[in-house]
């Protein structure tokens, strides 16, 4: 008799984003040309200073450890960038440096739920989140995000939830927000300090769209007072500085939750790759200008695919405050082919058309209120986007296609209409 896996291992759902993007890989390696709008990627280099400094420390030997909460340097410029750009007050202290931002889902659930706690989050979420949630023997108390409230969270349903579950202990808040590009204001994130200040409630603030706003700018509920004592902020540079495979990202906090977070990353990480951090630094302190630049270049793909989006029938995306993704209802095209959203993201992939696919997620991969969304990312030349546009209408309309690839993938057949 073999080991037996526990039940969370068992039990564990994973990123879709990536299932999808090495089922487009594998499609691709065979001959198939994809447009891949699935995974949350920049089609842009690495910025330049970060890029000549990573070379430089590898020249210069920086391949050593270093302290686990980070190099005493890039805590510093991380810092000072905090307080410059969102008015934070944040000092080396309040730092902690980890592989990307994804990371400290895990640790904030480590440092602030037990078995039994109720954590609040707000569907579609990102799918990392309950999995982390789940780990500590916590419950998920979902409340929905709607299009028609532009994908913002009801600071009601945060009250709810205090009032309410007999034991709330924690809030993801995820803005800008992946994958609906909807925002909270300033105003909802006073309200929710409002509520929550005092309380022994703790708040993951997931940050790393904060520089792919279109509409206003961005901010942060650790600028807000005293919310350093209840927030973990989370940042990448995967968007930001297109830096995704550098894995490098960083949270800010009190100097005590900073601390105790420190020794999360000593038993299990040991520490971040300096050569990585030291990139990173060089990206924080000189590449402000290039980022600059790129996101306006993220900002015309976005119009560009939602616009384009709005011209298909049956397609109704709102312009996306932030973030590079677009998240268009399409209930009724699933409605009138009985396919689910992602029955319809993985057909345009696999089944439309021989030669030919669109690699995009259903909204179900967030949550059960995704259901009739797509979500598409921007993560392709323009052109590219272009023929993604191009080759939908021509998908949906193929009938007898989507029939016979619902008899292969029965499991994608819709039974329950999504409401219009």
């Amino acid at each position: 008799m073999s080991a037996q896996l526990s039940e969370f291992a068992r039990s564990l759902n994973v990123e879709t984003a990536f299932t999808v993007l090495a089922a487009a890989r594998k499609l691709k390696a065979a001959g198939k040309d994809v447009v891949e709008l699935e995974i949350g990627d920049s089609p842009f280099n690495s910025t330049e200073s970060a890029r000549q400094s990573g070379l430089q420390a590898i020249h210069d030997n920086q391949s050593h450890y270093c302290p686990s909460p980070g190099l005493p340097e890039f805590r510093e410029a991380a810092a000072r960038f905090l307080k410059t750009e969102f008015q934070i007050p944040a000092a080396t202290e309040n730092i902690a440096v980890g592989p990307g931002a994804k990371v400290f889902e895990q640790f904030f659930c480590e440092a602030f739920l037990n078995p039994g706690d109720g954590c609040l989050v707000f569907s579609p979420y990102f799918p990392t989140y309950l999995p982390n949630i789940h780990r500590r023997g916590a419950r998920a108390v979902l409340k929905p995000l709607k299009q028609e409230s532009l994908f913002r969270p009801q600071v009601s349903d945060i009250e709810d939830f205090l009032n309410n579950d007999p034991s709330p202990r924690a809030i993801f808040l995820n803005s800008p927000h992946n994958p609906t590009g909807g925002v909270t204001t300033q105003q909802d994130l006073r309200d929710i300090a409002d509520l929550i200040r005092g309380k022994n409630v703790a708040v993951f603030s997931d940050e790393p769209y904060c520089h792919m706003i279109w509409k206003g700018k961005h901010h942060s509920l650790a600028a807000e007072p005293g919310m350093m004592d209840q927030c973990v902020a989370a940042y990448t540079f995967s968007k930001s500085y297109s830096m995704s495979g550098w894995r490098l990202g960083f949270c800010a906090s009190s100097a005590a939750i900073t601390d105790a977070i420190s020794k999360m990353i000593n038993t299990t990480l040991s520490c971040t790759p300096p050569i990585v951090q030291l990139a990173g630094k060089a990206a924080l302190e000189r590449d402000t200008v290039e980022r600059d630049e790129v996101m306006l270049k993220f900002r015309d793909k976005v119009v560009l695919l939602t616009e384009g989006l709005n011209r298909i029938p049956g397609f109704t995306a709102l312009d996306p405050t932030a973030t590079f993704y677009v998240f268009p209802n399409v209930a009724p095209i699933c409605n009138r082919l009985g396919i689910t959203s992602h029955g319809l993201a993985l057909y345009t992939l696999e089944g439309a058309d021989d030669q030919f696919g669109v690699a995009c997620l259903g909204g179900e991969c967030f949550g059960e209120a995704g259901g009739g969304f797509l979500r598409f990312s921007c993560a392709e030349p323009n052109e590219r986007l272009q023929q993604a546009l191009d080759f939908l209408p021509v998908a949906i309309s193929r009938t007898d296609r989507i029939a016979k690839w619902l008899e292969n993938h029965p499991g994608h057949r819709l039974t329950v209409p999504y409401s219009t």
